[in-house]
């Protein structure tokens, strides 16, 4: 067998292990139940294209383009932080080390990820593409069911940005500054990035295909073209994904038989693949080759293999000529302040002094802003920069291997679980402290409610997430997606922390107080279960 034949079926081998292992997850039936919601509100009509006050004729080109942009939209986000795990996995599990000793090229570790960081996503796709066909037979029009211009576009604009999608988490985990949650928020701003591209692109008209990773602004060009050619004087500046409980009220229909394929828009198409196999062979280059992960073991080693030596030094020269006045009673005292005070610290340990400035900044700008609006969102900001701080919550004891010392202390549950929970609640209150005082100080009791309920929500829900999942990922997701839609977009049902002026007046802060609630109980319910295994 050829050397070439050979890494071949290395990268095979591998990525079918891997794509198989990821496969059999919760997580990822979750994920696939999400991805069938979501096909399912693209066809109810929940999510549809707002081109202003024209819709475009349910046709089989205008299912697959909407659904393959919800699908590009929706899995460019998503999928990052599905399939950012595999490497890290390997660490965890040790399986590191066994390759780290075998003669597999970096290059062909960082192949075989990829391509089942690929395979992962093109099987959302899949769903979401039938889901699409399933669309067109709930809303279609009489025209005929045409596969080719339903699903074309699924092949053309999905998979590229699916093999974008799936090389940057794998780039993202081999480059130690990111492939922790720092990564997970850097990529959520540049993911927000690219749509806002898109979205300026649209408005000045200026944009390239070359840009489009999602292929929103060639949708909207075509669709554009299509409805001037019906309506000449009609305007299409306004197009974007809208969510509502009923389909957009419309003045007028017209049709869009599909895209006009060119050599343009394929190339670009080609131009995002090119980057996802560019960013691969970067990330082996970054690749460590999970040396860091034998030298950690070789060092865990070497300590365990100490310890004895050392319990026996000490177990052979006893004390002698003790007599019981020598000896006193032990003092049994708990100091739950000492406790607290010990996780503040914890939580906090290793952050640079710029964090704190950082950090400071925003807690007095979202106090010191005249506007209401602008200190909503500099709330927003001040409390999704503790992120995580938060993250590690419920997750520190597995994480460190602790947690066979501190399980088996007296009253882990009322100790040392509420330590974790009010040092979360001392940062939320801190870091948004600002904005409460300024609500005081005006007399807004409604709106200091709400802001205080926040306040509860935010460490109730990363404890419970982590204490159940037992990884900071989840909780890392969650968050940022509640900030993203809620606070940013004062979308009042998920404004969990009031953010927008609107929201205090509402009944959602009292929703929120209940969901705490339900978080807390299910925090104690998970560290229950994990004393007892």
């Amino acid at each position: 067998m050829s050397g070439k034949a050979s890494r071949a079926r290395i990268v095979y081998h591998l990525a079918r292990a891997d794509f198989l292992e990821r496969v059999r997850r919760y997580s990822f039936l979750v994920t696939l139940g999400f991805a069938v919601y979501l096909g399912y509100l693209g066809a109810t009509g929940q999510i549809f294209l707002n081109l202003g006050k024209y819709q475009a004729v349910y046709n089989a080109a205008y299912v697959g383009g909407f659904m393959s942009y919800v699908t590009t939209v929706f899995l460019t986000l998503a999928g990052f932080y599905i399939v950012k795990n595999t490497v890290e996995r390997d660490h965890k599990t040790r399986v590191g080390q066994i390759l780290a000793a075998c003669s597999m090229k970096k290059l062909d570790y960082c192949a075989g990820k990829f391509v089942s960081n690929f395979a992962v996503l093109c099987v959302m796709v899949a769903v979401l593409a039938i889901a699409g066909v399933g669309m067109y037979f709930l809303h279609g029009d009489n025209s005929g069911f045409h596969p080719v211009p339903l699903l074309s576009t699924f092949v053309i604009f999905a998979l590229p940005a699916m093999a974008f999608t799936a090389a940057i988490a794998l780039l993202f985990e081999t480059i130690p500054g990111l492939r922790s949650g720092l990564g997970n928020v850097v990529y959520f701003f540049i993911w927000n990035g690219i749509l806002v591209l898109g979205a300026v692109a649209i408005f000045t008209k200026s944009a390239h295909p070359f840009l489009d990773l999602t292929g929103g602004f060639s949708l909207w060009s075509s669709m554009a073209a299509a409805l001037t050619a019906k309506f000449p004087g009609a305007e299409a500046n306004s197009f974007a994904l809208s969510i509502a409980g009923a389909p957009n009220a419309t003045i007028g229909v017209f049709r869009w038989n599909g895209f006009t394929w060119n050599a343009v828009l394929v190339l670009s198409r080609v131009f995002w693949l090119s980057i996802a196999f560019g960013f691969t062979f970067l990330s082996a280059t970054f690749f460590d080759r999970f040396e860091g992960t034998t030298a950690r073991g070789s060092k865990d080693a070497s300590e365990a293999a100490a310890a004895p030596r050392a319990v026996e030094t000490t177990a052979i020269r006893p004390r002698e000529n003790l007599s019981p006045a020598m000896l006193t009673r032990a003092k049994s005292r708990f100091r739950f302040g000492a406790v607290l005070v010990a996780e503040v610290r914890l939580m906090l340990k290793g952050q640079r002094w710029w964090w704190y400035i950082i950090a400071a900044g925003l807690t007095v700008a979202s106090g010191a802003v005249v506007s209401r609006e602008g200190r909503g969102i500099l709330l927003a900001f001040a409390w999704i920069w503790p992120m995580l701080l938060w993250s590690s919550m419920g997750i520190r004891e597995s994480r460190d291997q602790t947690s066979q010392i501190l399980f088996s202390t007296p009253h882990p549950l009322a100790r040392q679980l509420s330590a974790i929970w009010l040092a979360g609640f001392a940062v939320a209150l801190l870091s948004g402290s600002g904005f409460g005082v300024r609500l005081l100080v005006g007399g807004d009791i409604r709106g200091l409610q709400a802001w205080f309920i926040g306040a509860l929500f935010i460490p109730t829900f990363a404890l419970a997430l982590g204490v159940w999942s037992g990884g900071s990922k989840l909780f890392e997701i969650l968050y940022v997606l509640l900030w993203y839609l809620g606070p940013m977009h004062s979308i009042a049902q998920l404004d969990f922390m009031s953010a927008a002026p609107l929201t205090a007046k509402t009944r959602y802060p009292m929703f929120y107080l209940a969901l705490t609630g339900v978080l807390a109980l299910a925090a104690v319910a998970g560290r229950k279960r994990q004393l007892q295994t």
